[in-house]
């Protein structure tokens, strides 16, 4: 079930959505963050990400591309769509790693493309500059 409101972000002031439908990974993901001192926020479908990033305004999100009911394109383009959402840095993370996926990915709204398996440090580096350029 998606939190109501905004998590505490106490150690870097930053809050992160994760989008994956895959419990491991998905947390995997989350307990790395956590350790770089990021809070996290978490949806395993498309239309979960949509419904939380409008409620609590993330400062990046993390997108699996593969997800169910809304895909990571259609819920990108439909969060760019929100107001005060336009700017929020995506990072499409999927399996599919041809450049088909990364031109439909960067299509829809998202600033970066990560492969899996997850290269963490490259994902820190990603969120550090999109949050501070932001």
């Amino acid at each position: 079930m998606p939190p109501t409101s905004r998590p505490p972000v106490e150690a870097s002031g930053h809050l992160v959505l994760v989008v994956e439908d895959t419990p491991d990974t998905r947390e995997l993901i989350r307990l790395v963050l956590e350790l770089k001192g990021y809070a996290v926020v978490e949806a395993e479908r498309g239309d979960e990400a949509v419904e939380v990033a409008v409620r609590l305004h993330p400062d990046a999100i993390i997108m699996d591309m593969s997800l169910p009911v809304l895909d990571g394109c259609q819920a990108a383009k439909t969060i760019r769509l929100q107001p005060g959402l336009e700017r929020v840095p995506i990072i499409a993370c999927t399996a599919h790693n041809r450049w088909e996926w990364r031109a439909k990915a960067i299509v829809a709204g998202c600033d970066e493309f990560l492969e899996k398996p997850i290269d963490f440090e490259r994902l820190g580096s990603m969120l550090s500059r999109h949050i501070r350029a932001a």
